[in-house]
C-alpha cells in the first residue's frame, strides 16, 4: 500500500529541478511497504528513491534523514539523502514532505540461510556501535502506550481469543520489566524486506522510518524474529546462532541482558502483530495495496510464549562459542 499519493511526470520532473541530480528518465510507484508513497525514480545521473510521507511530519523527518547520512557516513550501508540545491534534505511534493535519496544496489533476500543471518546480525551491530555517537533522540512511539492504544482501538474488531491473548501478553510485558539495559538508536524494523544483499553481500539497509531510541535488544529481537524465524513459528538454531554470535562479535551482549531477551522477543512479536492488525482494520486508500497479514505475528507471539528456556538456551549457544 505504497501509492497514497499519485504523483504525474511534469510534478516529478518539477520536483527534481531543485537538486543536481540530471534529467528524469523513468519513474514507478513501489508496492512494498505500508507507511508512505514511495516511487523508484531514475534520472540521467542515476537511481533514486523518492518517499512522499503520509504520517510523519516535516517537523520530525529531521531525525530520519539525519540519522541515514550520519550511518553512512560512518561506514554502514545506509541510503543517503540527497540534498537539494540549498543544501536541504527535505522538500515539499504534492503537499506532502517528500525525500530523495539514493538509491542502493542489491535485493531483499526472502529465504535466508546463516550466512544471510550473520551478516545481517554484524551490521545490525555494527550500527548499535556508531550510533551510540548520534547526537538526536527520538522516542519509540510503538512502544507500550502505543499497544494500550491499540488494545482500545481494536477490541471491537478481535474475537474472543484474540482479545484474550492480547490482554494477557499486555499484563505480563507490563508485570516484566528490565531497566537499564543497554539503549541507544534502534531500526526497529529490520525486517527481510529492509536488508538488500547483492550475492552474498549485504548492500543496504533501507526504510528507517520507525528508527528511534530504545534498548538496542529489542532492535536485536525484532531482527532475529523474522530473519531467523522458520515457517511453524520457531526459530531455526543454526540461523539465530549465527545471528547472536555475529551480532556479539560487534557488539558484545551483557549478563543483564540474558533475563530480557525472552521478554523482548515477545514484545517484538506484539508489536507487529498490533501494527498488522491496525492496517488490516483501518485500511487507506492507495494506488497500489500491498497488505501484510497479522496472522504470522500471531503465531510468533503464540511460539515465543511456549519457548522460554529454548530462547534461553539459543542465547548461551551464542555465548559459548
Amino acid at each position: 500500500m505504497s501509492v497514497f499519493t499519485p504523483v504525474s511526470r511534469s510534478q516529478l520532473e518539477a520536483f527534481l529541478r531543485h537538486y543536481k541530480c540530471g534529467e528524469l528518465t523513468a519513474y514507478s510507484g513501489i508496492s512494498a511497504g505500508i507507511e508512505n508513497t514511495n516511487f523508484f525514480v531514475t534520472t540521467t545521473e542515476g537511481s533514486y528513491v523518492l518517499t512522499l510521507f503520509e504520517a510523519l511530519t516535516a517537523a520530525e523527518l529531521p531525525y530520519f534523514l539525519d540519522l541515514m547520512a550520519y550511518l553512512a557516513e560512518h561506514g554502514l550501508p545506509s541510503a543517503h539523502p540527497l540534498a537539494d540545491k540549498n543544501g536541504g534534505y527535505l522538500r515539499e511534493l504534492q503537499g506532502k514532505p517528500a525525500a530523495l535519496v539514493r538509491r542502493l544496489q542489491g535485493a531483499s533476500v526472502m529465504h535466508p540461510d546463516s550466512g544471510h543471518c550473520r551478516s545481517v546480525g554484524a551490521t545490525l551491530g555494527r550500527m548499535h556501535v556508531a550510533g551510540q555517537s548520534f547526537q538526536a533522540s527520538r522516542q519509540n512511539d510503538r512502544g507500550s502506550v502505543w499497544w494500550n492504544e491499540m488494545r482500545e482501538k481494536l477490541q471491537d474488531f478481535l474475537n474472543a481469543d484474540d482479545l484474550a491473548l492480547l490482554e494477557d501478553e499486555l499484563e505480563w510485558q507490563r508485570r516484566h520489566q528490565y531497566l537499564n539495559l543497554p539503549s541507544g538508536i534502534i531500526h526497529a524494523d529490520l525486517f527481510r524486506d529492509n536488508v538488500l544483499f547483492d550475492g552474498t553481500r549485504l548492500t543496504g539497509m533501507i526504510d528507517f522510518y520507525y528508527a528511534c531510541n530504545d534498548d538496542l535488544l529489542y532492535d536485536l529481537a525484532i531482527t532475529v524474529n523474522d530473519w531467523c524465524c522458520d515457517e511453524d513459528a520457531n526459530l531455526d538454531e543454526a540461523r539465530t546462532i549465527g545471528l547472536l554470535q555475529a551480532y556479539h562479535q560487534q557488539r558484545p551482549l551483557q549478563v543483564a541482558e540474558r533475563p530480557a531477551w525472552p521478554l523482548y522477543l515477545r514484545a517484538g512479536a506484539l508489536r507487529f502483530w498490533l501494527s498488522r492488525l491496525h492496517d488490516l482494520h483501518f485500511q487507506r486508500d492507495g494506488e497500489i495495496t500491498h497488505m501484510k497479514d497479522p496472522l504470522p505475528f500471531r503465531r510468533i507471539l503464540c511460539a515465543r510464549r511456549d519457548q522460554h528456556t529454548v530462547l534461553l538456551e539459543l542465547w548461551d549457544a551464542a555465548q559459548s562459542v
